[in-house]
């Protein structure tokens, strides 16, 4: 959990992405050393400045954007992308993401 200029400072040195952005997940599974162990995921990097902005504009308390956050991160760790892959990718880490929020919050999904 950082504030807004840490992580900002964390996309531009290892994404070179200079501004910040409300998370950012790094695989232990890449690199020179992935295989070192594989039961560990990585990291999971949350701003909690955007986490609350983010939360007020949409209507959600800082509780429910940092589980948001958090899921979206883990769902990155485990492999899911909405940033390189198609748009089939991105509606299946969205359809994840929101089972795992609702399952979280006591609710399922009825399909």
């Amino acid at each position: 959990m950082v504030d807004n200029e840490e992580i900002r400072e964390i996309n531009r040195l290892y994404l070179g992405r200079d501004n910040p952005t409300n998370v950012i997940s790094f695989a232990m599974s890449e690199g020179d050393y992935g295989d070192v162990n594989p039961l560990l995921l990585g990291d999971i990097i949350i701003s909690v400045e955007k986490a609350l902005s983010e939360g007020e504009a949409s209507g959600n308390s800082l509780k429910e954007s940092l589980e948001f956050l958090m899921i979206h991160g883990l769902l990155h760790l485990l492999g899911y992308d909405h940033e390189t892959g198609d748009k089939e990718d991105t509606r299946r880490m969205q359809d994840k993401e929101d089972e795992l929020f609702l399952y979280l919050n006591g609710f399922s999904l009825q399909r």
